[in-house]
């Protein structure tokens, strides 16, 4: 597998995923995009891996799209731009949002356009105090893609929204804790401590109810109260057959510490 432009290392049941073209703020390219589809599919398919971190390698994040790709001559027809959304970053989004164990986006540097969206399909985002989030878009005569805007609504309201979108103004790792867009803002030099600790506490967690978790929350916005109320009880049905709500009940009844199998 190439580790040219995506890295991977799995560790205590943790899988780090890295972003790895520092020279270009990590931007996508479609080999870059390629290799990560690879190393998504490796990350999957390891059952071992019970937790995925997300980051970018050098000062930056993910600088989203790297424009260099779309150079075209005056005499170039202008280019269907759907075709790689469609291709590349649409199925990404929908992977990282569904994935089967929780998912953690360390933002240790700008991140910009598709960057900041595709960091916003992860479960929990850290983000290490100088960085910065851009909804670039606009600058280039754009409306937002990889998701931006179901997401940027829903985690900060419709106003706060538009007006990162419409303005492309930077967003400070400060000011997007403060307005829920992101879980925490960390110093710079305790970002992946601490971004791996909290991984590997979900690694050696109940695998099947963080999963359950997830896909209750991926419906609840276009539920009534009514039909989550019982998808919550179906899922308190398949849960109680397992072993971790076993070992977690039981751990709790003996004052002990419960040892999941995440299953």
């Amino acid at each position: 597998m190439s580790e040219l432009t995506v890295k991977l290392d799995i560790s205590d049941n943790v899988a780090l995923v890295t972003l790895n073209r520092p020279e270009a703020l990590n931007s996508f390219t479609t080999e870059m995009h390629a290799t990560l589809v690879s190393v998504l599919d490796q990350v999957e398919a390891d059952k071992s891996v019970r937790a995925l971190v997300l980051t970018g390698a050098g000062r930056g994040f993910c600088a989203g799209q790297d424009l260099n790709e779309r150079k075209r001559g005056p005499n170039d027809p202008p280019p269907d731009l759907s075709i790689n959304l469609n291709k590349y970053y649409n199925p990404l989004v929908k992977r990282l949002y569904n994935f089967p164990v929780p998912t953690i986006a360390a933002i240790n540097g700008v991140a910009a356009g598709a960057g900041a969206n595709v960091a916003l399909s992860c479960d929990m985002l850290f983000a290490a105090r100088s960085a910065k989030f851009i909804q670039a878009f606009s600058k280039i005569g754009l409306s937002p893609d990889a998701g931006g805007t179901w997401f940027l609504p829903r985690l900060v309201g419709r106003a706060k929204a538009l007006g990162l979108v419409l303005s492309a103004e930077p967003l400070s790792a400060e000011e997007a804790e403060r307005i829920g867009l992101i879980w925490k803002v960390v110093d710079d030099e305790a970002l992946m401590e601490t971004v791996m600790n909290t991984a590997r506490q979900f690694a050696q967690g109940p695998t099947a109810g963080y999963r359950r978790i997830k896909e209750n929350f991926a419906v609840s916005t276009f539920n009534s109260l009514e039909d989550q109320l019982d998808i919550e009880r179906d899922g308190q049905r398949e849960l109680g057959l397992t072993h971790d709500y076993m070992e977690g009940t039981t751990s709790f009844l003996e004052k002990r510490k419960p040892v999941f199998k995440g299953e």
